[in-house]
């Protein structure tokens, strides 16, 4: 299903890539029909947008977006299971899934960021595609809302999933709007850094606690410093659902 492979590329962080296939782009979705015209056209509104502005204003407003907060999360199961132990499982039962399939995925990313996911169902049949957005339907509805009252563009891109996968889009939209009015934002400094302290607080007692079962009681004794290696994360870089220099024709 070309559609799903092509918001993949709308959802995924913009690059120079997606912004040389824009034709192709337009071309694609003017063909898919597993959309409403209101869909594409809605669609047509975020390309433009991503490919008419400048990229970097464009890449900054993506982080700000996605990357601030956990509502708007691209990650499915941080929606499902937050920071628990069963979100581990789940991503390993999703990479079981996709090896099973044939589905190769480079190793720094996340078998559940949803631009990928929507990459893996685009290589499926349209019936098992269609049953893998319906099984996250409700997530897709949140975000569609929680997009929507942040008058983003990329409000689209859930929609035409919802209605990809069977439901109303509006409808469905509108039955959680309310629990999304109801929800503080949590892309603010304030709410960041709450969310911060928060952290440091559980892990300073976390700390305290693996030193009290540990080490022996010795008052004035210095706990030995062992060196922690840094790991650097680049969240700019391009993932798999970026198409590569010169093959914007694969879509």
């Amino acid at each position: 299903m070309r559609i799903l492979k092509v918001i993949s590329l709308l959802l995924d962080y913009p690059t120079e890539h997606l912004v040389s296939g824009r034709d192709e782009l337009e071309q694609a979705i003017i063909e898919s029909r597993e959309i409403s015209p209101k869909q594409r056209g809605a669609l047509f509104e975020l390309l433009e947008l991503i490919c008419a502005n400048d990229l970097m204003d464009g890449q900054e407003h993506y982080g700000a977006l996605f990357g601030r907060g956990r509502s708007l999360s691209l990650l499915l199961f941080e929606h499902v299971h937050g920071e628990s132990r069963d979100r581990g499982q789940a991503m390993v039962d999703m990479m079981a899934q996709y090896e099973a399939a044939g589905f190769a995925i480079g190793v720094k990313e996340l078998p559940d960021f949803i631009p990928l996911y929507l990459e893996f169902l685009s290589t499926r049949e349209d019936i098992e595609a269609r049953e893998g957005l319906a099984d996250v339907a409700h997530l897709l509805a949140l975000l569609a809302a929680r997009l929507e009252e942040r008058e983003s563009a990329y409000a689209s891109c859930f929609r035409a999933l919802l209605q990809i996968a069977g439901a109303e889009p509006h409808q469905a939209v509108a039955e959680v709007r309310a629990q999304v009015a109801a929800e503080p934002r949590d892309d603010s400094l304030e709410a960041l850094d709450k969310v911060w302290e928060e952290e440091a607080v559980d892990f300073m007692q976390a700390e305290q606690q693996d030193r009290c079962s540990a080490l022996p009681s010795a008052p004035g004794k210095a706990r030995e410093e062992s060196a922690v290696p840094l790991h650097w994360v680049d969240f700019q870089q391009e993932g798999r659902a970026v198409l590569p220099a010169g093959e914007v024709g694969n879509v």
